[in-house]
C-alpha cells in the first residue's frame, strides 16, 4: 500500500480510502466487518463514512456498524483513519441539519456513541450550510479540537470559492481550517478542474474523490452487459446512452493497454494534482481485492493524452472559458 500526507498536515492516509456507505442497506454487518478487516490487512487506514448513511433517519446504521467493528479491539480503532460527516437531516425538527452550533455539538457526541470511540480524526461538512456564518463554524469546531473530540476538518461537495473563504475565515482565527474536500470527480465528471482543484492545491487542501467510477460507468459497463453481469437501474441506463461512445472508446482503450477499466480509472484520478485517495465502496471483498492494481498502475502521457481525447477535461478558470 501507498501512503501520503493528508493535504498540508502531517497526518499519514492510505492512497485508496474506503468508503462505507453500503455498509448497511447493501452488505450485511459480518460482510461489512470482514471487508473491513481485509481492507486493514492489504493497508487501507483510511475509512469515511456520513451520520446519515444506513438508510434510516437518525440511526446512523453505517456509524454502528463501524462501532462494533471497531468494539472488537485488536487495534482495529488504533490503525484507522476515521472520517465522518454532518449536514444531511437526522430528523424532522428544526436545527437537525446543517452545520450550526448546535447541529455540530449534538452531531458529533451522536457519531462518537454510535462509532464507540472518544475522537473523530476528520470531521467533515457533508455540505455548504449557506445559512451558517463562518465564525460560527468555526468557533463550534475550534471547541470541538480544544476537548479532544476531533483533530482536523473537512468538507465535500464545497466549490472553489467556498474553500477559499473557508479558508480566510479560519487564518483570521488562527486556526488550521480545513484539511481536505471530498468531491464528485472522474473522467466522466471533470467539473472540479475548473476552480476547486486549483483551490484546494492551493490552500493544501487534499482532495478526496467520491465516484471514482462514475457509478459503474468507467468499471467496464459494456463488457458486463454483454456477458450479462450487470443490472442497471433507470438513471444509470440513461447516463450509459449519453455516454456510450465514450465509454466504448475507453474500454478499447483499457484492453489495448491491458487493464481493466475500474483500474485505469483510479489510477487517472491518482495522477491528479491535489489527489490525496479515491474513495471505493466495494460490497465485496472480491471487489475490495480488484482496486489494488491501480496503485501499481503509472500513465504515461500518450494515454493520458488519449484519455482526455475521450473525456476532455477543464483549463484552470477564467482560461477555460476567457482568454
Amino acid at each position: 500500500m501507498e501512503y501520503t500526507n493528508l493535504g498540508r498536515t502531517g497526518l499519514s492516509v492510505s492512497r485508496l480510502c474506503l468508503g462505507t456507505m453500503n455498509f448497511g442497506p447493501q452488505t450485511e454487518e459480518s460482510d461489512a466487518h470482514q471487508i473491513m478487516d481485509a481492507a486493514h490487512g492489504l493497508g487501507i487506514n483510511f475509512f469515511d463514512t456520513a451520520n446519515v448513511y444506513g438508510a434510516v433517519r437518525g440511526e446512523g446504521i453505517t456509524e454502528q456498524i463501524i462501532g462494533r467493528w471497531f468494539a472488537q479491539g485488536g487495534g482495529r480503532r488504533e490503525k484507522t483513519v476515521l472520517a465522518t460527516k454532518l449536514y444531511g437531516p437526522t430528523g424532522d425538527w428544526p436545527n437537525q441539519r446543517g452545520v450550526s452550533a448546535l447541529a455540530i455539538r449534538r452531531e458529533v457526541e451522536a457519531s462518537l456513541r454510535r462509532l464507540q470511540t472518544d475522537y473523530i480524526d476528520i470531521y467533515q461538512m457533508h455540505h455548504v450550510d449557506r445559512q451558517t456564518p463562518w465564525e460560527e463554524i468555526w468557533q463550534a469546531m475550534e471547541t470541538l479540537v480544544a476537548q479532544g473530540k476531533i483533530l482536523y476538518v473537512g468538507s465535500s461537495n464545497f466549490a472553489g470559492w467556498h474553500l477559499a473563504r473557508a479558508q480566510e475565515a479560519a487564518r483570521a482565527r488562527n486556526f488550521l481550517g480545513l484539511v481536505s474536500e471530498q468531491s464528485h470527480y472522474n473522467l466522466l465528471n471533470r467539473a472540479v478542474e475548473l476552480e476547486v482543484a486549483p483551490a484546494a492545491e492551493h490552500y493544501g487542501i487534499g482532495l478526496i474523490p467520491w465516484s471514482p467510477l462514475g457509478g459503474g460507468l468507467l468499471g467496464g459497463v459494456l463488457g458486463k452487459e454483454q456477458q450479462g453481469k450487470r443490472r442497471q437501474g433507470e438513471r444509470a441506463v440513461e447516463q450509459l446512452e449519453k455516454h456510450r461512445d465514450k465509454i466504448q472508446a475507453y474500454e478499447d482503450l483499457a484492453a489495448e493497454l491491458g487493464h481493466q477499466p475500474a483500474d485505469l480509472a483510479l489510477a487517472w484520478l491518482l495522477s491528479r494534482p491535489a489527489v490525496t485517495a479515491p474513495i471505493i465502496g466495494p460490497r465485496t471483498i472480491e471487489q475490495l481485492n480488484g482496486t489494488l492494481a491501480a496503485l501499481d498502475l503509472t500513465l504515461d502521457q500518450k494515454t493520458l493524452d488519449r484519455l482526455d481525447e475521450i473525456f476532455p477535461g477543464h483549463k484552470t478558470a477564467p482560461e477555460d472559458y476567457a482568454w
